[in-house]
């Protein structure tokens, strides 16, 4: 695993994962991307085709339905379709790291029997929910309850921003809740609500700025009944295993905006070539070269940090600060490389048809969701000792 990082060479099943997922991208997802932007619509077929070649199943063992591979084969994968649609990336990613990860890293064997081989199949999706209107990064505002009633949890409360939990093929929420009190301080655990369970609701989608074709949806528990089997994990430590979850997912997440850092850079390398002005291509002038080359540079640099990430995360080193730098480096590059793109396609480039303009609205995103920057940078600092 950590061989090509000083040889820049993909081994063999990766370098074919990566191409298998390239073609897809380029055939299946690049002719409906703008049109599930502009219609805000959910890509089932395009999810459904995911599914198929078993993307959904990548880092989960075969015994679970999975394909054996591991969380490096995902981030492939995300980087690749990151490259023509983040919204499809999100839904992957998403779906695969805070759907069905923390089942398969915290589950008892009932859980896993139950849930996994569904969720690696990709023919459902799992959610977690989190974030609320005052806590995400903050542990302590989380306001969402579970109180223990015989055998049952009832659950009341909300959560904000929460990916895949109100499609078609949504079949369940891990929700964090407060479960009592330890030490003066909120017990906050994990507890899984399938979908339809009467009392949970999710409300209609967000209107968002990008991402428009990824599903998205506020949610609310009333008095939501639930066996307590349905607990995740050991009780009071619900917040504690997500930011084990977050740590990987930081990794996936600048995987994905590495494929749009360098998907700005293809679309403008092509344009670049094709339009004139002043009578020859406009890449010839040496103020877009150098622009371009500097976005080149920005995703070769974010590549190597999440690959590093990976390389550690995969041989059981700490990797929290790599995780978090990666994170940093590659939203950033996403971000900037979107942002010259738009420059360099001009008129263009504010037109939604055109991918630059929809990476413009979707990378945003990157800087904010699994850990804003600023959380990045907080967490660099304390690995630091500071």
């Amino acid at each position: 695993m950590t061989d090509f990082l000083s040889t820049g060479t993909l081994p063999d099943e990766y370098r074919e994962l990566a191409l298998t997922v390239r073609d897809f991208a380029n055939q299946v997802v690049a002719p409906v991307a703008a049109k599930h932007d502009a219609e805000h619509s959910f890509p089932y077929e395009v999810v459904a085709g995911m599914a198929d070649m078993g993307l959904f199943g990548l880092p989960f063992p075969e015994e679970f339905g999975g394909m054996g591979g591991d969380y490096f084969a995902l981030c492939l994968a995300l980087e690749e379709l990151g490259k023509i649609d983040q919204s499809v990336a999100i839904t992957l990613e998403a779906g695969v790291s805070l759907g069905a990860m923390p089942i398969y890293r915290f589950g008892n064997d009932k859980q896993q029997q139950e849930w996994l081989p569904l969720l690696a199949s990709g023919r459902a999706l799992g959610a977690f929910g989190l974030t609320e209107s005052g806590a995400g990064s903050d542990a302590g505002g989380t306001r969402t309850t579970a109180v223990q009633d015989g055998d049952s949890w009832i659950i009341n409360g909300s959560k904000q921003f929460i990916t895949n939990s109100g499609t078609d093929i949504t079949r369940l929420v891990t929700v964090t809740a407060v479960t009592g009190q330890a030490d003066g301080k909120k017990e906050i655990s994990t507890i899984i609500v399938p979908a339809g369970t009467p009392g949970f609701v999710a409300e209609p989608a967000y209107n968002k700025v990008g991402w428009n074709a990824s599903d998205t949806h506020p949610l609310s528990f009333t008095d939501v009944r639930v066996p307590t089997e349905n607990l995740l994990g050991e009780r009071g430590r619900g917040y504690a295993n997500f930011l084990r979850i977050l740590d990987e997912g930081r990794i996936a997440i600048a995987a994905l905006s590495v494929g749009a850092a360098q998907g700005c850079v293809d679309e403008s390398v092509r344009y670049a070539k094709d339009r004139e002005a002043f009578g020859r291509p406009i890449g010839s002038n040496q103020a877009i070269a150098f622009k371009i080359a500097r976005m080149e540079a920005r995703a070769y640099m974010a590549r190597t940090a999440y690959y590093d990430a990976a390389a550690l995360m995969l041989s059981g080193k700490p990797f929290k600060k790599q995780a978090s730098i990666a994170k940093l480096v590659a939203s950033e590059a996403a971000m900037d490389n979107a942002r010259d793109a738009t420059q360099i396609f001009g008129g263009y480039g504010f037109m939604n048809e055109y991918a630059v303009a929809r990476h413009y609205r979707d990378s945003k995103i990157l800087e904010i969701g699994e850990g804003t920057t600023e959380v990045q940078l907080m967490l660099i600092g304390r690995e630091l000792g500071l």
